[in-house]
């Protein structure tokens, strides 16, 4: 059942974020994470004659929130979902003859809504189908993963992507398992995983193992890697990414590529020993959920904004 726009996702940090567009008249905008349409109806609420905004999702559920949004026959005319994953943003940009950007915004959170669809298998919490996938229309499930990858490449998502510790005997376990029933449904996972968490951090250490399982599922530090590298490209001088991360891995990238100009790090400097860097800061420390918000919506918590401006040309 498709839930409706309003309890599909609670928009995070949804004024900070928007403000940190800077948004302008006759300004080209993406939300590369539509999601239930939060981020997107308010950033249209704002723009005026002459902008427009394109809206990114893979995910079919998403895009029947676009009726839910309320927009008027004006604010339609502004705006364009395109049904894809945001890591092809140049070549969708491409193909609406868009050269430049002035903003982009990303809460790259998954939605409430995959962690409450009891069909989906995003969460600990319901015995559905391990399957994780946000575009249902292709690629490996997490049952996939777990039924066929050898010991040494599991063991190496669960350390990489979940940061557990115990990633080498939990992928011995996994493949043990597996010998005698094939991995179907979260609760067969849950059977082979649970002795290794202890009951106090039983609940968090269960969620990094679904994580890691889920970004796994669907390539998502390789599509945050192709996506933050297009917008560095696309955004004119003086355009704004405006970006929100829920774990370390995906925090880590953004601050990266805000901070060096690359996914790496790796800082350049000229001949003067200035560092050289497309972005300057707009926040050097990050911005976080009020604890209003996160009283309002705990899903907040983990949540960082960072904001950065594209300079211009030296």
């Amino acid at each position: 059942m498709i839930k409706t726009a309003e309890c599909y996702h609670i928009p995070v940090l949804l004024n900070e974020s928007i403000e940190g567009l800077n948004l302008h008249a006759n300004g080209v905008y993406v939300d590369v994470t539509f999601g239930g349409g939060g981020h997107s109806r308010e950033i249209l609420s704002r723009l005026g004659e002459g902008c427009h905004l394109y809206s990114f999702d893979q995910d079919a559920d998403a895009e029947q929130n676009i009726d839910s949004m309320g927009l008027s026959e004006e604010q339609v005319n502004r705006f364009t979902f395109v049904r894809s994953n945001f890591r092809y943003l140049k070549n969708w940009m491409r193909y609406y003859e868009i050269d430049h950007l002035d903003g982009l915004l990303a809460d790259l959170g998954v939605s409430s809504h995959h962690f409450d669809d009891e069909t989906r298998g995003f969460s600990f919490r319901f015995e559905a189908p391990l399957d994780m996938r946000m575009n249902k229309r292709a690629g490996l499930t997490a049952a996939d993963i777990l039924n066929d990858y050898d010991e040494e490449r599991l063991a190496d998502l669960l350390y990489l992507y979940g940061e557990l510790k115990q990633s080498r005997r939990i992928a011995s376990a996994i493949v043990k398992a597996r010998e005698k029933k094939t991995y179907k449904t979260t609760n067969d996972l849950l059977t082979t995983i649970e002795p290794f968490f202890q009951r106090a951090r039983e609940k968090k250490d269960m969620a990094k193992m679904f994580q890691a399982l889920r970004i796994e599922v669907n390539h998502e530090m390789d599509a945050l890697k192709e996506m933050l590298t297009a917008a560095t490209e696309l955004l004119r001088p003086g355009g704004r990414l405006s970006v929100i991360t829920y774990h370390s891995l995906e925090d880590r990238m953004v601050k990266n590529i805000m901070k060096s100009g690359n996914i790496e790090g790796k800082v350049k400097q000229d001949f003067f020993g200035r560092i050289e860097t497309p972005f300057r800061l707009v926040n050097n420390k990050v911005i976080t959920a009020s604890n209003d918000e996160q009283e309002r919506n705990p899903r907040s918590r983990s949540a960082k904004l960072r904001i950065a401006e594209k300079k211009a040309n030296e």
